[in-house]
């Protein structure tokens, strides 16, 4: 079973995907709500390739958050050596 703690970090990593996507379709000069306006194939792509970016800027937030901790860990280590 998933801890609460679970959802809540799901929450949000959704709320921040949903802030990349934005950003994205603003660099794009759309909006969602711009989007009912493309062609369904049109639409179709650019939410793919907003997909993907909002995924990179997640994955990199992650890669910055494991090396923190793992910097942490080296140091906390360190200090138990000495």
């Amino acid at each position: 079973m998933l801890a609460p703690e679970n959802f809540v970090l799901e929450d949000q990593q959704a709320k921040l995907a949903h802030a990349f996507i934005q950003e994205y379709l603003q660099h794009k000069g759309l909006s969602f709500k711009s989007l009912s306006e493309l062609a369904p194939e049109a639409r179709k792509q650019v939410m793919i390739e907003a997909s993907a970016y909002a995924s990179v800027k997640l994955a990199e937030i992650e890669d910055r958050a494991q090396l923190v901790s793992s910097l942490h860990h080296t140091a906390e280590a360190a200090k138990l050596i000495e």
